[in-house]
């Protein structure tokens, strides 16, 4: 197993408690992952009682939604309680893993940076998605401050008091927030137009409204982005919010922040258009306008990164890998899994254990058949380059990955 985060936390969890044995490599000296190096600000989008790993629930003490530092206490809690850090070789990074036999069919053949190299029968990927920080290449060069979200930590990184965020995700919305919480001058670039979704509705989660999650897809949508135009109303009620290109929310992921339109209206944040250009400290924006600004915050993404494996061993997508078995499976290899290279939406702690537990039905098949198990998910599955996906469509990949599991595991017929 890679990574000992969220994501390797809940993978150890369900295989320790399955009796399947592991070794897990963790390059830093601790738990968590990046729940140690977020923004101070952070807080959870989703609920305390639905985020938390199962049986595990979160202290009643923790407000609805945790902060950063509650979230890095309740894993470091989590690990010490289940046992799992006795798993964990801390301060070892896998450098790289090398299929045996054709594809991986055989296993695979682990090396570390305390140069030693191990052989199994599989690997459990558990590195996460938020490794290596994008920044878009424009026309020219800033000279003032510039950091990317995945390096701020609080308004302390800030130089001057003229900020801009660039992108309008969940972090980036947060990043414009900090600043303009802090009085400084915000503006947050948008390129293309959002949805955004309140975190409550009536003053309860909206993942808590349990008749919600219950309706067909299609009616769900529906009724959350009635309740968003409620709640929040259209972009278009906010000066300088782009127009979404759909305002459907399963077909372009919302934005789950109240506090921009909020500030925004209180003339706390202002909103600008796409980067045209850079030229010192001078931002050219894709309308014709400009403006001065002191530091730059990129709140625009992660591309996704697997340093330890030769990227032409599998199929990709959209700079993804891509894979089946409600996103474990990558294809063009065996015995190689996925845990939380995927992100339903909504509590994403479920997620790592839910994976986990196919997975683990995985391992437990002959090795006759588990050795050709993804070249056959291959065929009947449709692969999927997605992070961010409806939960409800990945729920049905998962129901319909343990089917075909069923199937798999059934004795084959003998001839007469």
């Amino acid at each position: 197993m890679i990574g000992a985060g969220a994501a390797g936390l809940g993978a150890m969890e369900v295989l320790q408690r399955q009796g399947i044995a592991f070794d897990c490599f963790e390059a830093t000296d601790r738990v968590g992952g990046h729940w140690h190096t977020d923004y101070e600000s952070l807080h959870l989008i989703t609920s305390r009682d639905l985020s938390g790993f199962a049986g595990y629930p979160m202290p009643s003490s923790y407000p609805v939604y945790p902060s950063r530092d509650q979230m890095r206490d309740y894993l470091e809690g989590f690990a010490t309680e289940t046992s799992v850090r006795a798993h964990v070789r801390f301060g070892v990074r896998v450098e790289r893993i090398t299929p045996l036999g054709a594809g991986g069919q055989d296993g695979w053949r682990v090396q570390t940076d305390d140069g030693e190299t191990r052989e199994y029968s599989g690997v459990l990927v558990c590195n996460g998605h938020l490794q290596h920080q994008h920044v878009p290449d424009y026309p020219g060069e800033f000279t003032g401050r510039q950091i990317h979200s995945g390096a701020y930590r609080s308004i302390d990184d800030i130089e001057g008091t003229r900020v801009l965020t660039v992108g309008a995700g969940n972090s980036g919305c947060d990043l414009a927030v900090d600043a303009a919480n802090a009085r400084l001058q915000s503006t947050i670039s948008i390129r293309r137009g959002q949805m955004f979704q309140p975190k409550a509705v009536f003053g309860r989660p909206r993942a808590e409204i349990g008749w919600l999650a219950k309706l067909p897809v299609k009616v769900n949508e529906r009724i959350a982005r009635l309740l968003s135009d409620i709640v929040i109303g259209p972009p278009e009620g906010y000066r300088g919010l782009p127009n979404p290109a759909t305002r459907n929310l399963n077909e372009q992921p919302p934005v789950v922040n109240n506090l921009l339109p909020y500030w925004i209206q209180h003339g706390r944040i202002d909103v600008a258009p796409g980067i045209e250009r850079l030229d010192g400290r001078t931002v050219h924006f894709t309308d014709g306008t400009s403006r001065e600004f002191d530091t730059i915050l990129w709140a625009t993404g992660f591309d996704v990164t697997l340093p330890f494996l030769d990227a032409e061993l599998i199929r990709w997508r959209d700079g993804a890998p891509l894979r089946t078995a409600g996103l474990t499976l990558p294809v063009g290899v065996e015995n190689l899994y996925f845990i939380g290279l995927a992100a339903p939406r909504g509590p994403q702690l479920p997620v790592y254990s839910t994976q986990t537990e196919l997975v683990a039905r995985m391992l437990r098949l002959e090795p006759e058949r588990r050795s050709a198990l993804a070249a056959h998910f291959a065929e009947i599955d449709v692969p999927d380059a997605r992070i961010d996906i409806v939960r409800a469509l990945w729920n049905r990949q998962m129901k319909d990955a343990h089917r075909a599991l069923d199937a798999a595991a059934k004795p084959v017929p003998v001839g007469r």
